[in-house]
């Protein structure tokens, strides 16, 4: 990831913690970024919504193909709006889909709602609040029927502790259906405390979990995302190995008795003792 510019001419609206987010043309891949005061959080090819840039998200993109039949609708649920990249991607690769949005921070949609405009037609609604909180009041016939349910909410560059615990996961969990899954972006960096404990901790509430990342940042050497994949149905993950390992960097799906060693010792996380995520160094988004 590049760290995006600082042009005092792009598009920007002031966040409720005093952040700027801005939207900036993509520097390496074309485009366009919304960063966050030099948090580069979300790219956008409005000509090709497949077009998946940052490695994490391809990541996601790779498990959601796999669910149901190709070309499927979906039923979505997206924590954490950014510039609406996956829900672009689901609206693209599966039309039909119903989703729901839920994001805190009003400015930032109406700003990518006016400089990132959704495709014409899109089921795509946008539901304004805190994740956990709105979670708890969407409409009661999602409850057990959602087929995709993404977590991926930063407050700056942090996911913010109350929505990395047990009690928030077990919410999580209740909405899917009983081959739903749940995605989650977990942000962390040398020895991967925070993400261990991530882990044990959606491990606690779903039964078939995976982790896919990249090589060094799986083995704790980089700062980078990790993908957790959870679901109460078994993953299908025979086809994993060799997406993951296509590039354009070494990456590896952790599954079975890699990711028993991996939780070793992780103290599940909860409302009482929980953190947020690491805060990652500025020099991450020089690489």
């Amino acid at each position: 990831m590049a760290r995006s510019r600082h042009d005092a001419d792009a598009p920007h609206v002031r966040l409720s913690d005093g952040t700027i987010a801005r939207v900036v043309p993509g520097r390496y891949a074309g485009g366009w970024e919304l960063d966050v005061d030099g948090t580069p959080q979300s790219h956008v090819d409005l000509d090709d919504p497949t077009h998946l840039h940052f490695e994490y998200v391809a990541r996601m993109g790779a498990v959601i193909d796999r669910l149901r039949m190709p070309g499927q609708p979906l039923t979505a649920v997206h924590l954490g709006a950014g510039a609406l990249t996956i829900p672009r991607y689901v609206e693209h690769t599966r039309p039909g889909s119903r989703q729901q949005v839920v994001e805190i921070e009003q400015p930032l949609v109406d700003l990518v709602r006016e400089h990132l405009p959704l495709p014409r037609g899109a089921s795509i609604r946008v539901r304004i609040g805190d994740a956990r909180d709105v979670l708890s009041r969407l409409p009661a016939g999602l409850v057990g029927n959602v087929d995709l349910l993404v977590s991926d909410v930063y407050s700056g560059a942090q996911t913010p502790a109350h929505l990395t615990t047990l009690e928030f996961y077990t919410a999580a969990a209740r909405m899917l259906a009983p081959d739903g899954v749940l995605l989650v972006n977990v942000a962390d960096g040398a020895g991967l405390a925070f993400a261990r404990r991530q882990v044990a901790t959606v491990r606690a509430v779903l039964e078939h979990v995976i982790v896919l990342a990249e090589v060094q940042t799986l083995k704790g050497r980089r700062f980078g995302n990790l993908v957790v994949a959870a679901s109460p149905a078994p993953l299908p993950t025979e086809w994993l190995p060799r997406i993951m390992a296509a590039g354009p960097h070494p990456a590896k799906v952790a599954q079975g008795a890699e990711l028993d060693e991996f939780v070793r010792g992780a103290r599940v996380a909860t409302d009482a003792d929980s953190s947020a995520s690491p805060k990652p160094s500025a020099s991450v988004f020089d690489r």
